[in-house]
């Protein structure tokens, strides 16, 4: 029969949009090996492996060339698989057991909250491969366990941002996330802050729309712009809208996702 594979784009709510994310929902354990050529055959930023178990689901991530301890777009397209196939009712939240931790997912309506762990940056000397990749001299740069967070001064510099990859990949983290406070902000606007995402590390030059970025982004914006909820906006090719909302020492990010394909797995 072969496996099914669904592709989902999340953190948007038209299809060809946001960040597309291959999901198998298993039946059985499989070899990690085998995970990882699935990952490298859907060629996208992550493909998520959901196993049930007698407390919810074993979830991981796989980009093409490696695994990953955090990933927010593929859970967002996890919980919605599980959903859009009715292994959970809608009502039901999504219990998800990671290298992370626990992560639970809700809906509500066409949204999606997740709670995850907040993974804010502290301040650190920016190095000359960061600012050479670059091309700039940020405001400010940060490190949590996973990425570098620079800020720059303006979300036009963010948006024409062409950094060198091969310089990236030279760095000892996950990737470098770039960002900025929107151009215009307040009453009418559709977003507080916006970023790219960059991990040719991992295999993902740039990442269309990336959750787990917004684990240090909201952190980050919420004590610069003095607010607990927040909506940033992702401006790759594909651009998406994450809400963010601070809980202590979590973050709920919202975001919507759409079905665009399914399919299956020739064995």
């Amino acid at each position: 029969m072969g496996l099914t594979l669904h592709i989902i784009d999340a953190f948007t709510a038209e299809a060809f949009r946001g960040n597309p994310a291959a999901v198998c929902v298993m039946e059985g354990p499989m070899p990690d090996l085998r995970m990882q050529e699935i990952a490298a055959e859907m060629n996208l930023s992550e493909t998520a492996f959901v196993l049930q178990g007698n407390e919810g689901f074993t979830l991981r991530w796989f980009t093409p060339k490696a695994e990953v301890d955090l990933c927010g777009h593929a859970t967002l397209a996890a919980a919605h698989a599980l959903w859009d196939i009715g292994v959970i009712t809608e009502s039901e939240t999504a219990v998800f057991h990671t290298k992370s931790g626990i992560l639970t997912v809700d809906r509500d309506g066409e949204w999606v909250n997740m709670d995850f762990p907040a993974e804010p940056v502290e301040s650190v000397n920016a190095p000359k491969e960061l600012i050479e990749a670059l091309g700039l001299i940020p405001r400010y740069v940060g490190r949590n366990r996973m990425d570098y967070l620079v800020e720059v001064d303006s979300e036009a510099t963010v948006r024409s941002l062409q950094p060198d990859f091969q310089l990236l990949k030279s760095l000892q983290s996950r990737g470098v996330i770039v960002t900025s406070a929107a151009e215009q902000r307040g009453e009418g606007a559709s977003y507080d802050f916006v970023s790219r995402a960059f991990f040719p590390g991992i295999g993902v030059n740039e990442d269309p729309v990336t959750g787990s970025a917004h684990c240090a982004l909201a952190p980050y914006w919420g004590r610069r712009l003095r607010s607990d909820e927040l909506t940033g906006y992702q401006a790759s090719e594909r651009g998406g809208y994450v809400r963010v909302q601070m809980r202590g020492d979590r973050v709920l990010l919202s975001g919507q996702a759409v079905t665009v394909l399914r399919g299956k797995l020739a064995e």
